[in-house]
């Protein structure tokens, strides 16, 4: 993947949108984690099975255990992708938009369309961008075990992850929920305030975001 403008997979891309990277609010992150970790998640034999062919490879041996609650970064495509070849080439492209600092654990198609969205709302002062969580599950792997043909992790394997996956993000987001209804005076009618940069890769709502190129705006916000 060579990024826009550029000539080489490592080059910085000439033109951005300022949709590449967003960063959300860290201690509202670590405490909706902390919630969602209360919650007791599903699995599948099928599952169990297909994930433990992944602890022959040291790389990707975090792949064959049980399913829990990490804090992560998201890498999002609008084209889904698979196999060894396109995962690392994104792989590299999360860390090349991050200036080092974003190394992707699950993929997306839809969270930059939606945080450019709620940005774009909180540049209007409609929404309150420091109040976002992306909660996701994880339901099957973006690249073959060793040994596997990305072909067949594709379309042939039955990965068992789908259906659990559906029933775990209720299990762990309802709790989450649940603890901002039972604590919403104390805790959340305020908010969560962040000790960290928050915002798009353009610095649209101000500050000046630690990746891309920069703040665009001088470390003040835009007057719309």
């Amino acid at each position: 993947y060579v990024p826009l403008g550029a000539t080489s997979p490592t080059q910085y891309p000439v033109s951005i949108y300022g949709t590449e990277v967003f960063e959300l609010n860290r201690p509202l992150r670590d405490l909706a984690v902390s919630l969602a970790r209360t919650a007791t998640l599903n699995d599948s034999s099928a599952a169990v099975a297909y994930r433990a062919n992944y602890a022959s490879s040291a790389a990707y041996a975090p792949g064959s255990q049980a399913p829990g609650v990490v804090a992560c970064d998201v890498a999002t495509s609008d084209t889904y992708f698979s196999g060894t070849l396109l995962s690392e080439a994104f792989e590299n492209t999360t860390r090349l938009f991050t200036n080092g600092s974003g190394r992707y654990c699950t993929t997306a198609q839809e969270d930059n369309a939606t945080l450019e969205a709620l940005l774009r709302g909180a540049v209007s002062h409609l929404t309150d961008f420091a109040r976002v969580i992306v909660l996701r599950t994880a339901s099957d792997f973006d690249r073959p075990y060793a040994g596997e043909p990305a072909t067949v992790n594709l379309f042939y394997a039955t990965q068992g992850g789908f259906e659990p996956a559906l029933r775990n993000i209720y299990l762990a987001g309802v709790r989450v929920v649940q603890a901002i209804l039972a604590q919403w005076e104390g805790t959340f009618a305020k908010g969560v305030p962040p000790d960290n940069y928050v915002g798009d890769i353009l610095g649209s709502l101000g500050g000046a975001p630690d990746f891309g190129p920069g703040s665009e705006f001088n470390d003040n916000p835009v007057i719309p």
